[in-house]
């Protein structure tokens, strides 16, 4: 592994969230989803199966991104694997990695499904601030 993807690697472990993208029905998607990092490099991903999001990311070459946007950090950084997305069962180790899973979606029962990553690529973007930075949204 290069040292690129290393350094991606351990800034999306700082993170539980991120953004899985992919088409449906020929349009751009996006998607919520829980993530982990496996000891190996791999990115496993836990989703609602409720929404059926995850029909359209199995099997097809998908985008999982996240961030530390929000965060009040003076750095700022994105980071985005590609590859394709596998069903998979997490391994006992594995599921260990997640926090609880949440009660509710969208005011359905939390049904997880998983899929497994293996990065083809990957890119970080970061955009530093010479001083910290307020988090705050003018109304």
């Amino acid at each position: 592994m290069s040292t690129e993807e290393l350094r991606a690697l351990q800034l999306l472990r700082r993170v539980t969230y991120g953004r899985v993208a992919t088409s449906m029905r020929a349009l751009p998607f996006l998607a919520i989803a829980r993530h982990i990092v496996t000891p190996d490099g791999e990115v496993v991903l836990r989703m609602h199966s409720g929404l059926g999001h995850h029909e359209a990311c199995l099997g097809s070459v998908v985008t999982y991104a996240a961030d530390n946007l929000g965060l009040g950090e003076p750095e700022l950084w994105t980071v985005q694997f590609t590859g394709t997305a596998e069903a998979t069962e997490p391994t006992h180790e594995e599921l260990a990695l997640f926090e609880p899973a949440p009660v509710e979606v969208n005011g359905e029962p939390f049904d997880p499904v998983h899929m497994r990553i293996a990065p083809q690529f990957v890119n970080i973007d970061r955009i530093a601030y010479a001083r910290p930075r307020a988090v705050s949204h003018a109304a």
